[in-house]
């Protein structure tokens, strides 16, 4: 029986080799504070095209100084920028994977010196600092800084962006109500809480016409906060706009309880795709390959984003064609060494 997790996906005119996508995590190892790729970005994300990953998505990079996590992150908010992740881009392509990029900004929890902006001046938590609301022009300006990311993306190489509208960051604060308290045009109805969002993939499409991702938190796991019936919703709102994927992530807007299991994050995905009509990536303690396999067989996601285990195991694919007795393509190196 043909594995789906090795067969190959198409997305616009950009076809990745199979289904196992690296999940944008943060390494914070800019040290010069300038969100510049260091060696080790070269060297970690690299070894997991070596390892046969189909698609690897670049860290949280945010599209201004005061959008990071942390003055550790990457940044994308300058021309130059470009030079270093084309570099990256043509090595990454050079071992036969794709590469995306994860445009993002922190919001309320930026952890920097100096004042951080929100949708709303409510702290993150009794530990966090207050945003100040952002006005009016902060917002447009925000928006044409992701445009600004997106076309520096373009001019490095990359083949796929996808927006961070989730884990309490900027995005997901203006969609969420627990966050998002304005009672102008992004505030209130669901409609004005999208509005950020929506303008944002406008202005990027402006700029890019390849394929366009967004992660989400499908839920606040909060009273009153975003469920999965609201995603549903926005998802077809980004399917309209010509959004190409979902990847559907959860929680960390606001202190809560997640019941955490191997997969617990699946069903998000697999409403959405059914519900929406949207392909998705299933993303969440996905660690082997037979557990892989079984969601894509069962119609739950179209990919299968992996996390942790792919910091454990750079060599992910292979281990999991192992498990599915599947032979996989080794890198020519390999093949020619005794």
């Amino acid at each position: 029986m043909a594995r789906k997790l090795f067969t190959p996906w198409t997305v616009k005119d950009v076809t990745i080799k199979n289904r196992i996508v690296m999940a944008p995590m943060c390494m914070y190892s800019s040290h010069e504070k300038d969100g510049k790729l260091q060696p080790f970005h070269m060297a970690h994300y690299i070894s997991r095209a070596i390892g046969q990953v189909g698609l690897i998505i670049v860290e949280a990079t945010a599209v201004n100084p005061q959008g990071r996590i942390t003055d550790q992150d990457l940044g994308i908010w300058s021309d130059d920028h470009i030079e270093g992740f084309a570099k990256l881009t043509e090595q990454v392509k050079a071992q036969g994977s794709k590469i995306g990029i994860q445009l993002a900004h922190a919001g309320r929890k930026a952890e920097l010196d100096g004042e951080i902006y929100a949708p709303s001046a409510i702290p993150f938590d009794e530990q966090s600092k207050t945003p100040a609301e952002m006005t009016i022009e902060q917002i447009k300006e925000t928006i044409q800084e992701f445009k600004q990311a997106a076309a520096r993306a373009k001019k490095a190489g990359f083949d796929i962006i996808e927006l961070h509208a989730a884990h309490g960051y900027l995005m997901h604060e203006f969609l969420s109500p627990l966050s998002n308290h304005r009672t102008d045009e992004y505030g209130g109805s669901h409609e004005n809480r999208y509005r950020f969002l929506g303008e944002t993939i406008e202005a990027v499409k402006e700029v890019w016409d390849g394929p366009l991702f967004v992660r989400v938190s499908a839920s606040d796991y909060t009273d009153k906060g975003l469920d999965i019936a609201d995603h549903i919703g926005f998802a077809k709102w980004m399917k309209e706009q010509g959004v190409d994927l979902i990847d559907c992530s959860s929680g960390a807007l606001v202190q809560a309880d997640i019941n955490v299991f191997p997969g617990y994050q699946v069903s998000f995905a697999e409403k959405i795709r059914e519900q929406a009509e949207i392909a998705t990536g299933a993303v969440g303690l996905i660690t082997t390959g037979t557990m892989a396999e079984e969601i894509l067989q069962n119609n739950r996601a179209d990919l299968i984003f992996v996390a942790r285990e792919l910091l454990r195991d750079p060599h992910f694919a292979r281990s999991a064609a192992k498990q599915l007795n599947t032979e996989i393509p080794s890198p020519v190196q390999y093949d020619r060494a005794w």
